[in-house]
């Protein structure tokens, strides 16, 4: 099985992790800079409209933001049994973690779009008819929907690569140890990641 797991060039299966493993990490390096340039963003945003930063986060809906936090910490757990479970040679067990990662994916996207529909109902989308007439709101929201779209659609791509893994998995097209899962793994953490530091950026703003 560890032999089949293998590509070329690697010859042993333990480089051909070590070089996976890099990879990811350059690559989720690269993505870290894209977002710590938009947090970056953020800040200087608030610093210059601070009243109207604060009055905007008061109309996020923080209840949906919330489950969507809890829903992707657990889609994270998933991932991180079924990588585990992909090293102890459990097949049922990791099909299953990683179709829960799936399914949790899909659930924060749901939940995350019933929260943009009620934010385009409440006249929160920038633009003619904006509901807040703080200086500086539009601008929150502004960046409120490019944060969160783009995290959407890295989520969305760690979707379809789980949904990769679990379909080579099941047809036994892919080996349990191979380096792909725990690379996978690594990219759905950083989306995760990326939430948790949005979360209270978007959310929290003026509610203490």
């Amino acid at each position: 099985m560890s032999a089949a797991a293998l590509r070329e060039p690697w010859t042993r299966l333990s480089r051909q992790r070590e070089a996976a493993t890099f990879g990811m990490w350059v690559f989720l390096t690269s993505e870290l800079l894209f977002f710590s340039g938009m947090i970056l963003i953020y800040a200087a945003c608030r610093y210059l409209q601070p009243a109207g930063f604060l009055a905007a986060a008061r109309e996020t809906n923080v209840w949906f933001g919330t489950i969507n936090t809890m829903v992707l910490l657990t889609s994270s757990f998933a991932m991180a049994v079924a990588a585990q479970a992909g090293d102890a040679k459990l097949r049922r067990l990791a099909i299953a973690c990683l179709a829960a990662t799936v399914a949790l994916g899909l659930a924060f996207l749901t939940i995350k779009g019933f929260e943009y529909r009620e934010d385009i109902h409440e006249h929160l989308l920038p633009g003619a008819g904006f509901a807040i007439a703080t200086p500086g709101a539009q601008l929150f929201f502004s960046v409120y929907w490019v944060m969160t779209g783009v995290h959407a659609i890295h989520l969305s791509i760690g979707i379809a690569l789980v949904g990769r893994l679990i379909l080579e998995t099941a047809r036994r097209e892919l080996p349990l140890s191979s380096p792909e899962i725990q690379a996978t793994a690594l990219y759905w953490h950083l989306v995760d990641v990326i939430w948790i530091i949005l979360y209270p950026l978007l959310y929290l703003g003026g509610r203490s």
